[in-house]
């Protein structure tokens, strides 16, 4: 599944045109590099996002089906931690 599509089914981002556009500006990365967004992510990938203040990173744990339930996309993911920044 590409990055843009797995960030928006788990809910991570909630379009996938801004997770598309988050990615192409450099604000996604993948096992410590930049990803794109066609990138395919597969299980074991340690995914890093820069939002405006804080820094999240997730690991993947399952790769979803497309049409996710909203109480499922948590399921797909773990989160590693958050740091917050000014």
């Amino acid at each position: 599944m590409r990055l843009d599509q797995y960030l928006k089914e788990t809910r991570i981002i909630k379009r996938r045109t801004i997770a598309k556009q988050m990615c192409d500006e450099g604000f996604v990365f993948v096992n410590s590099k930049k990803a794109k967004a066609s990138y395919e992510v597969k299980i074991g990938d340690e995914i890093e996002i820069y939002f405006k203040q804080k820094k999240s990173k997730y690991i993947v744990e399952e790769i979803p089906k497309k049409g996710t339930r909203k109480n499922e996309a948590g399921n797909y993911y773990t989160m590693k931690g958050e740091e917050y920044y000014e």
